[in-house]
């Protein structure tokens, strides 16, 4: 699904989306689903024109398997350079596993089914470890928000010639806009860094945001930021 000119959203990968930014010369893939996803995401690809071997990036908002779980697949296949945060990439490299939720209250119940789900992924090295404020070379300039909460090396990309916002699951848009809630905010490390990662968002100005779950908005996005962050105090 194109949302706008360039920028396409894969969403038949069953839980969550990955997203890519279709420039001239190549491709960046953002995140890659889970396990078992490739095979879609390459299909998507050449409904779009273009070639598999076109992705020349993947940038990985964090470690959980539904947005780095086909990583090893794509990178096998397309030889792309792999991005991802310092605090999120030992996990992604495999030398240690992702951190557990950090449940409460009765919440706490659930927490061996919940870590049951942060399964780590086949290994992949990385090839760029990024920190907040680095410039990615997508779309005339992107910026990394470093956005902790969900896991320790979160992050989002803004891309502000564009005006567009990926913010990986540092916001939610599947049951209602804002930090992930319900099923999704069971799997945060840190509830209320996710709260203030998710009011770091809603500072910026962009027209589209882009999310790990739930449907993007195409208008007016930072606007829709702003009440969901008034609405959380």
């Amino acid at each position: 699904m194109e949302i706008i000119d360039g920028v396409h959203a894969i969403d038949t990968l069953g839980v969550g989306r990955a997203y890519v930014y279709a420039e001239a010369d190549r491709l960046t893939l953002i995140d890659t689903g889970l396990a078992g996803s490739a095979d879609r995401i390459f299909a998507e690809i050449e409904a779009i024109g273009r070639k598999p071997e076109d992705v020349a990036q993947v940038f990985v908002t964090h470690s959980h398997n539904d947005h780095a779980g086909s990583l090893a697949d794509i990178v096998e296949r397309c030889g792309a350079q792999v991005l991802a945060h310092s605090l999120d990439a030992h996990v992604i490299r495999g030398d240690e596993p992702p951190a557990r939720a950090n449940l409460r209250g009765p919440m706490r119940l659930l927490a061996p089914l919940v870590n049951r789900g942060l399964q780590p992924t086949a290994p992949v090295a990385i090839d760029r470890v990024v920190a907040d404020g680095d410039e990615v070379d997508i779309g005339g300039g992107a910026r990394v928000l470093h956005t902790p909460g969900h896991t320790p090396g979160s992050v989002a990309l803004y891309l502000p010639q564009r005006r567009i916002l990926f913010s990986g699951d540092a916001a939610a848009n599947a049951m209602g806009l804002g930090p992930p809630s319900g099923p999704f905010g069971m799997f945060n490390a840190d509830r209320e860094q996710a709260r203030e990662s998710f009011l770091k968002l809603a500072e910026l100005d962009f027209d589209v945001a882009c999310f790990g779950h739930g449907k993007p908005l195409d208008r007016e996005a930072s606007l829709a930021f702003k009440r969901a962050a008034e609405k959380l105090g």
